[in-house]
Formats: structure tokens, C-alpha cells, sequence
């Protein structure tokens, strides 16, 4: 079995993957700029791990050429203002490569590495994560109900005590308030507005606003998809509205940087913790027409209970990093992560958890 080099590998998502490979057997080296942390997480993971120290940003080229990985699985987002340059570094040592990207021109665009990425005979996913992967999965899995597929609604709200990353909290601020590119039935949105409750099965009704997420341009373009929304969403009330207050300012035009306080913002939310759960959920709604021709509509969720909910966004990367460790390779070439995780798989992977769907 081939090494896993995994960038940010003792963060919220990395060390998720580190430890569902190596309970596969897969051999992973934990990298980040922090020593101690790199190393702590090794010593728990056992014989089948190894530190590596180094800023991916900097030195990438020099750590592939010395520690050979088969594949890179790199969780350090935010994606949002990313450009591709450890990817490229990736084709040019013949290493595949995966990251957990949301940001949606990063995931969209990585098809410019298409003809590089053939020409190395690797494989470059992006967007190995809940958007576009599993959201991706639920549509194939039951797009043969529908002869066409009019309104696509679907949508994320975490527990509030669940485990969050500063990344993903300075990715989602980076557009709050903001204008979104346009996207399938909606002209003008803006980032964090558009707000709605969302009844989730056990969980109950929950505020959500728009997000700006890869799924926007890809699903539309590969399912026909004729109107889609995404919204993501706090747990307490106070939070959100808070948030989508704030999004009145940006809008207005004052000029608020807010990822410049995600680290404040963020320790903020945590003083919340004990108002809320550790529950969180996930849903689809599909509508359109039935083979049949007659309207027809699918709803299905996802709910997570006790904190298990960021072990979701872990899975398509550790399903595609198992795969080509051991050579089973997809077709080389750079893509998104849109239909490449089956739905089946992924909840293998989740049924030893408090995990649970709802159609």
C-alpha cells in the first residue's frame, strides 16, 4: 500500500482522514508548519504514521521529491483566494492529488489542469468533500427517478458545539454580505442572505442563508438542473441572525473586512456552546419530473448526532485516497469531485457512527 501525504494533517479534517486511513492500513505522513502537533498526532496513530515539518506553500516541491507520497490529500483552506500551484507541484512528480476545496471558482477551475494531469498520468480531484461530493452522490443516486430535474434545494447545519476549523469559519465570512455570481434561477444573490428555516427530521427548524459553494456551476451543468440553492446555517438563532445582520453592513458597503475577525468571531461562538447541541444535519430536495411525467419530489437527510458531523466532509477524500494508494487509479486528468464517491459508499463508511439518513 502507497504512502498518504496529508497536508494540514493534524487539523479539523486532516486528522479525521490520518486516522481512517491508517485503520485501513494505508501508511500516512501527518505535514504542517507545527511541530508538536505533527508529532503528537503520529505518536497516536501508531507504527503506520510519520511527521513531516514544512509549509506546503514553500517548500512542496522538496518534501515530494523526499518522502515519494503516492497521493496528497491537502485540507489546508481556506480555498477561496487559492491558487493551484500544489497541485501543479503534485503533476510534476507524478503524485496524485485531492483536496477538501468548497471554495467555487478554485474547484470549478481545476479543470485548467486537465492536459497537464494527463500528460503525468495522475489524477487531480477537487472538491472532495460534502460539496460537491456528497450532494453530487445523493443526485446520482436518485436521478433515475426524475425524467428531468427542475429545483434543486439543499443545504448544511452543524451541531454548535460540533468541532469547528478556522478555515472553513474565514472561507464562509470571505463572502458574507457579498455578491454571488449568479447561478441557476437566481440572478442577483448575496452571500449570506436569502434567509429560510429548514425543518430537519429529530432536529427541528433551523435558519439557513445562501453560501457559495462549487455545486452552484457543476450540478446544473452535468444534471440540468434548472434552479438550485445552497444555504448553510448556525444552530442558535443569535449567531445567525447575527451573521446575516452583519451582511446588511458589507452589503451597504461599510467597509468590514470580516475574515480579519474570524479568529475573534470565532471564540465568540464558542462562549455559545452550551445553548446548543452537538447535532447537526444535512439535506436535499430534488424536484422535477417523474419518469412518468407527472411532478415528483425526493427529500432526503443526513443527521449526525454527538459531534459526529465533521467526519462528513472527511469521507470522498478517504474512499479516493484508499483508492489510488493501492492503484485503483481513476482516469488521469483534473476534475471536481462530482460523481466520483457512490452515495453506498459513503455511508459504508459512516454506518459505525450516530449517523443516520431520513427519506
Amino acid at each position: 500500500m502507497h504512502c498518504v501525504l496529508i497536508l494540514g494533517g493534524y487539523g479539523n479534517f486532516g486528522k479525521r482522514i490520518a486516522h481512517a486511513l491508517v485503520k485501513a492500513g494505508v501508511p500516512v505522513i501527518i505535514a504542517g508548519r507545527n511541530r508538536d502537533k505533527a508529532e503528537a498526532l503520529t505518536a497516536a496513530l501508531g507504527e503506520l504514521a510519520q511527521a513531516a515539518v514544512f509549509d506546503a506553500n514553500a517548500a512542496l516541491d522538496a518534501q515530494l521529491q523526499a518522502l515519494k507520497p503516492a497521493v496528497v490529500v491537502n485540507t489546508c483552506g481556506p480555498f477561496q483566494n487559492a491558487d493551484y500551484r500544489i497541485a501543479e507541484s503534485c503533476i510534476r512528480h507524478g503524485v496524485h492529488y485531492i483536496d477538501l476545496a468548497d471554495g467555487r471558482e478554485f474547484v470549478t477551475g481545476i479543470s485548467t489542469l486537465d492536459a497537464s494531469a494527463k500528460a503525468a498520468g495522475v489524477a487531480v480531484i477537487s472538491g472532495a468533500s460534502s460539496v460537491p461530493g456528497l450532494s453530487s452522490a445523493v443526485v446520482e443516486h436518485f436521478r433515475d427517478e426524475f425524467a428531468e430535474i427542475d429545483e434543486m434545494i439543499f443545504g448544511i447545519s452543524p451541531g454548535q458545539q460540533a468541532e469547528r476549523g478556522p478555515a472553513t469559519t474565514r472561507g464562509v465570512l470571505s463572502y458574507v454580505g457579498k455578491p454571488l455570481k449568479p447561478y441557476a434561477g437566481h440572478p442577483k444573490p448575496y452571500g449570506w442572505q436569502n434567509l429560510y428555516r429548514q425543518d430537519y427530521p429529530e432536529l427541528g427548524k433551523r435558519w439557513l442563508a445562501n453560501c457559495d459553494v462549487p455545486d452552484l456551476d457543476l450540478l446544473p451543468e452535468r444534471y440540468g438542473i434548472k434552479s438550485i440553492r445552497f444555504s448553510a446555517g448556525l444552530e442558535l438563532a443569535p449567531l445567525h441572525l447575527g451573521l446575516w445582520a452583519l451582511s446588511w453592513l458589507v452589503r451597504a458597503g461599510l467597509p468590514l473586512h470580516l475574515p480579519a475577525f474570524s479568529g475573534a468571531l470565532l471564540q465568540a461562538a464558542n462562549w455559545f456552546d452550551r445553548f446548543g447541541s452537538a447535532d447537526g444535519g444535512m439535506h436535499v430536495i430534488l424536484r422535477g419530473k417523474g419518469v412518468d411525467g407527472a411532478p415528483h419530489e425526493r427529500r432526503w437527510f443526513i443527521i449526525a448526532r454527538d459531534g459526529s458531523g465533521p467526519h462528513i466532509p472527511t469521507v470522498p477524500a478517504i474512499v479516493l485516497a484508499k483508492k489510488l494508494a493501492a492503484s485503483q487509479t481513476p482516469n488521469a486528468g483534473a476534475q471536481a469531485c462530482v460523481g466520483l464517491v457512490s452515495l453506498a459508499e459513503y455511508m459504508a463508511y459512516l454506518e459505525a457512527m450516530n449517523i443516520v439518513t431520513v427519506t
